[in-house]
């Protein structure tokens, strides 16, 4: 049996909170009830936002929802993620019976731990950016003006802080420590629940051959963040690593055809430009990569 290294000493104390209702059904209800409330609780979302906010301008349709082409839209996208924390915290109290702020680990360790991540992502993202290669060839489009943007800035920061604070606690959190607290291998522990978020990144339609590259660095963003958790017993800098990543992608330089309403600028091409993307890939593998180690080194792990 393949056994954690010694670095994962603290993801013991991490899972220890699950191990008293370990039992594999357990996780396959919690999921499955999870799925179905966070579908439902969503919807109710959507509709009383959009029945009682929506701006001028005619019906927002399905499509748009989901791609965040406009300040609202994509706001509401981002904090419909609040569903899936409240589906889990509840599936944790009362099928798990435990405090669902056993989800994050630790709390002082916890907000220290972000708090040294976050600073460690920030520092490497401004120094990439002064770095050499300076702009991109054609240059990058202007999205949002810019005193439209500062000003929603705050709310797109709490959105986006939602948005991957309800991922990490579904996958680094809810799934990682369910199955380690029943199987000591990190095979099953760190691959299963990074495949499953992977999965939840195909999208060929908008994506074409790119989209199985795209699930990969999906795949392998997971495992380094179940490495991270494991290594520091928190879910602290997987969220921070998570929530700096998509500040970037979706608050200053956006996809213009994917998640773009609240961007500063957009991509020059679109994600749906095959070779384009292909070229940006190895970049942005690259840039995981480093982050995961900047962290690591921040932390001392």
């Amino acid at each position: 049996m393949i056994r954690p290294p010694a670095a994962y000493a603290p993801h013991q104390a991490f899972i220890a909170p699950a191990c008293a209702h370990a039992q594999v059904w357990r996780l396959a209800v919690g999921l499955v009830l999870g799925a179905g409330g966070y579908i439902a609780l969503a919807q109710v979302f959507y509709t009383t936002v959009f029945s009682l906010f929506a701006p001028a301008g005619g019906p927002i349709t399905a499509e748009s929802a989901t791609t965040g082409a406009t300040p609202f839209e994509m706001l509401a996208l981002l904090f419909s993620f609040g569903a899936m924390t409240v589906v889990l915290a509840l599936l944790v109290a009362v099928l798990h019976t435990r405090s669902p702020l056993t989800l994050l680990g630790p709390l002082r360790p916890f907000a220290t731990q972000f708090g040294v991540a976050a600073g460690a992502m920030a520092m490497l993202s401004a120094v990439l950016w002064i770095l050499p290669p300076w702009g991109m060839d054609p240059p990058l489009v202007p999205g949002l003006p810019i005193g439209v943007w500062a000003g929603l800035l705050p709310l797109s920061l709490l959105a986006v802080l939602v948005q991957v604070s309800a991922e990490e606690l579904l996958f680094r959190g809810y799934i990682q420590q369910q199955l380690a607290a029943r199987f000591a291998s990190p095979l099953v522990w760190m691959v299963l629940p990074s495949a499953l978020f992977a999965l939840g990144h195909y999208g060929p339609e908008t994506m074409g051959d790119n989209a199985i590259w795209v699930v990969a660095w999906a795949g392998i963003f997971g495992l380094l963040m179940a490495d991270l958790t494991a290594r520091t017993g928190t879910l602290g800098p997987a969220i921070a690593v998570h929530f700096i990543n998509n500040v970037i992608a979706m608050l200053f330089t956006a996809m213009p055809d994917d998640l773009s309403g609240l961007a500063l600028y957009v991509m020059p091409f679109a994600l749906s430009d095959e070779a384009a993307v292909a070229k940006w890939l190895p970049v942005d593998f690259a840039i995981m990569l480093t982050s995961w180690l900047a962290v690591r080194l921040a932390l001392r792990r």
